[in-house]
């Protein structure tokens, strides 16, 4: 079962892998100065997309949480995002993102009964000062509201991913219909507002329109599912702790294909982020058995490649 828990990770970090290309097609094949248009191509075409494949739409009560993660994973996500790389010196917006595993301990302690320990903390902290000498240039004057725009913007994936994680999916729905359901609300969230503030859409040459239909197939319809997969059948910290090979991959992207020179100290930060994001994935010793038996609550290993169902997600977290 070790091999399959390792393929589980490996393509749930496809995610953020294809996530850290993102800058690169933005600067070098779509038009300026656009972001929530950007959002919104993302998000609505995939969305949609995934909608018309899986055939499923939320009953009941899971017309307000597909809103709702929605909202916290694509439709405040993106427009933060995209606000605070606009608005942050020197890779910032980054680094600020790289604490979104701090994030996930504290939120999945809360919400998720998982007790923080020493060791994710730790990680979590090496893993931001990775990120941090990887992508952090030269500062400038620090602009408050993109500082606050960054924090938000991880607060609220990271609340995204735990809320995932506890309300699980319903019965008989698989990660591709609440990928579906997720982008689509996401994106019918950012379509008003790019409207509003940016006007009518730009004009697309080929390269943009390019950039476009990769951004909303290869890095957003098929790294969502890969991403929601994963945290279904992963623990949230394991999860977000593959979240620093994002700014890794831009850096990476960069160097190969921009042309950027990567120091020493980049290099230092890159294996230490690394690091930190394999020691993330470890799982946590089980505690002693109880004399009568293996308490449910102590599960570990290989069960956590069991999807979470519904039940499971309502009461306790699957480990």
């Amino acid at each position: 079962m070790a091999a399959n828990r390792t393929t589980l990770i490996a393509l749930t970090a496809l995610a953020p892998v294809s996530w850290g290309t993102t800058y690169a097609v933005t600067t070098e094949f779509l038009p300026p100065d656009r972001p929530l248009f950007t959002g919104l191509m993302r998000a609505l075409p995939a969305g949609l997309l995934l909608l018309a494949l899986a055939r499923v739409l939320p009953r009941g009560a899971w017309w307000g949480k597909a809103t709702a993660l929605g909202a916290l994973n694509i439709g405040a996500f993106f427009p933060l995002l995209f606000l605070s790389a606009y608005r942050l010196p020197g890779g910032l917006a980054a680094v600020v993102g790289s604490v979104g595993p701090l994030f996930v301990v504290a939120l999945s302690a809360l919400l998720l009964g998982e007790r923080p320990t020493t060791r994710n903390v730790l990680t979590g902290v090496l893993a931001a000062c990775g990120v941090s000498l990887v992508v952090l240039k030269a500062a400038g004057a620090l602009d408050t509201l993109g500082v606050l725009a960054a924090l938000a913007s991880t607060a609220s994936m990271s609340t995204g991913t735990v809320l995932t994680k506890r309300w699980g999916r319903p019965e008989g729905v698989g990660p591709l219909a609440l990928t579906a359901w997720q982008l689509t609300a996401g994106g019918l969230l950012i379509a008003p507002l790019a409207f509003l503030v940016e006007g009518a859409p730009p004009a697309l040459d080929a390269p943009a329109a390019g950039g476009y239909l990769y951004l909303a197939l290869a890095n957003t319809a098929i790294a969502y599912w890969l991403w929601f997969q994963g945290i279904g059948r992963l623990t949230a910290t394991q999860v977000t702790f593959l979240g620093p090979l994002s700014p890794l991959t831009a850096a990476v992207v960069g160097w190969a294909a921009l042309g950027e020179a990567l120091t020493p100290l980049q290099l230092a930060g890159m294996a230490l982020a690394f690091g930190a994001t394999v020691a993330g994935q470890i799982p946590a010793r089980p505690a002693p058995a109880p004399a009568l038996g293996r308490s449910p609550e102590h599960d570990t290993g290989d069960d956590a490649l069991r999807p979470t169902d519904a039940a499971g997600a309502a009461g306790r977290p699957r480990p």
